[in-house]
């Protein structure tokens, strides 16, 4: 579902009935204009074999993952830079473009880039932690869009878990991805 103001919402297939694709469109304008400092990105929510593929091609994991992040910024962690511009050279299109869409990467400089949800992931978290789908897919908009913004909590001492907790906080959010980890 595309928004006016920047920021996408795309539903690889029908969304389904417990997740509003109007609301999730709403939630990535307030990302985009809290969270994301009024960088713009796109979402695309789809099944656990495309996660799957996009993190054996980008990350040399092959496993399904819940989010999946493809930064635009340069300046963003080694790895995130390095996929980022073979994104730029490898393909026409990112991860929820579809076939023939115009490409955002560089003629857009408040962009930050993609993200890649697994619904199957988010309805299993969602379950396993008590609340609804709808609600595990903003989190997982958050996480992904601070990776976006160049956070990285496998190396920055913490700095991506507190950030992720003050957000969930101020966005009214269950436990963030982080925590949930974290003992």
């Amino acid at each position: 579902m595309s928004s006016p103001e920047g920021s996408t919402i795309t539903f690889r297939r029908r969304a389904p009935a417990d997740v509003r694709p109007r609301a999730l469109a709403g939630f990535a304008r307030k990302l985009e204009k809290t969270a994301a400092q009024g960088g713009a990105f796109d979402c695309l929510l789809t099944g656990d074999a495309e996660l799957r593929k996009l993190n054996r091609e980008w990350r040399g994991q092959d496993y399904a993952t819940d989010v999946l992040s493809f930064p635009v910024r340069a300046d963003s962690n080694r790895r995130d830079a390095e996929n980022a511009e073979k994104t730029r050279r490898k393909a026409k299109r990112k991860p929820g473009d579809a076939e023939g869409a115009k490409v955002r990467w560089a003629s857009h400089p408040g962009y930050l880039g993609d993200l890649a949800i697994s619904l199957g992931r988010a309805r299993a978290q969602a379950r396993e932690f008590g609340h609804t789908t709808e609600e595990e897919v903003r989190i997982l908009m958050l996480h992904g869009v601070l990776h976006l913004a160049g956070m990285d909590h496998e190396t920055d001492g913490g700095r991506m878990a507190r950030a992720e907790r003050r957000w969930r906080r101020a966005l009214g959010l269950p436990t963030g991805l982080i925590e949930r980890v974290r003992p």
